[in-house]
């Protein structure tokens, strides 16, 4: 029988801050056993693939980097296909800018079409200024990803979602988020993979990230507890995951 195929988020099932969920790399190592095609799916714009592969390897997980698919890959699709061949100003890293430039974009503070926002290590507050004078101006505002904060080993640090709304609050313009719980984000991921959702599977730790995704995008969802989300916080929400489990080593490939 054909296996499934999977989208899997990183954060709180794969990983656990710089550790490795001690049944990923066995969960990983059945996937590549049944050859069923899957991708790690990140909100995280700031590296690339191979950054994300490399360190994942570091930490014991085998994840090649044509297996990753981040929100800054989903945010370089998206420029890609409503305006071809465009022009941005980029707020991020090199995990972003090098994907908006893989597309054919032209990087410029020069009366760009986009202003796109990603995160950083550290916000310029000149870069910011600049983002909110040529949204006024009239570029389109995309970010890519609605993540109001992330963890650091010194604590919260404002993110993408966070720097977007200082954004909208000074221009009146909200952003376009693609990353999750975007369905977009899903279906730019099962596009680079060439699979469809009819046998697709989203493995996620958030209700309100992952499992809403997978489901607005027609997908089955497995709902693991190494995350976030408890078994007694799913009946909060008005959906449901196809199926709950302890950790990814309980998913049957």
């Amino acid at each position: 029988m054909t296996p499934k195929n999977y989208l899997i988020d990183m954060d709180g099932v794969l990983v656990r801050g710089r550790t490795a969920i001690p049944e990923a790399m066995l969960f990983l190592q059945r996937l590549k056993e049944r050859e069923a095609k899957y991708l790690v799916l990140t909100n995280n714009p700031m590296y690339t693939p191979g950054d994300l592969s490399y360190r994942l390897r570091l930490i014991g997980l085998d994840v090649p980097s044509e297996h990753i698919f981040t929100s800054a890959m989903a945010t370089a699709m998206f420029l890609h296909a409503q305006n071809p061949h465009g022009t941005a100003f980029v707020i991020g890293e090199s995990g972003l800018t090098s994907m908006v430039h893989q597309s054919g974009y032209v990087i410029t503070d020069h009366d760009p079409e986009y202003v796109v926002l990603g995160e950083t290590h550290a916000y310029s507050i000149d870069a910011i200024t600049k983002g909110i004078r040529l949204v006024e101006a009239g570029a389109r505002f995309v970010a890519t990803n609605p993540d109001p904060s992330g963890p650091t080993e010194d604590g919260l640090v404002p993110a993408c979602g966070a720097m977007a709304a200082l954004i909208e609050k000074a221009t009146g313009r909200a952003p376009f988020f693609i990353g999750k719980p975007n369905p977009l984000m899903m279906r730019n991921a099962l596009k680079h993979l060439g699979v469809h959702s009819e046998n697709t599977v989203m493995v996620g730790d958030r209700m309100d990230t992952d499992i809403i995704a997978g489901v607005q995008s027609g997908l089955e969802t497995i709902l693991v507890l190494t995350g976030v989300t408890t078994r007694e916080m799913v009946g909060a929400f008005p959906y449901r995951p196809t199926q709950i489990v302890d950790s990814v080593g309980d998913i049957e490939v």
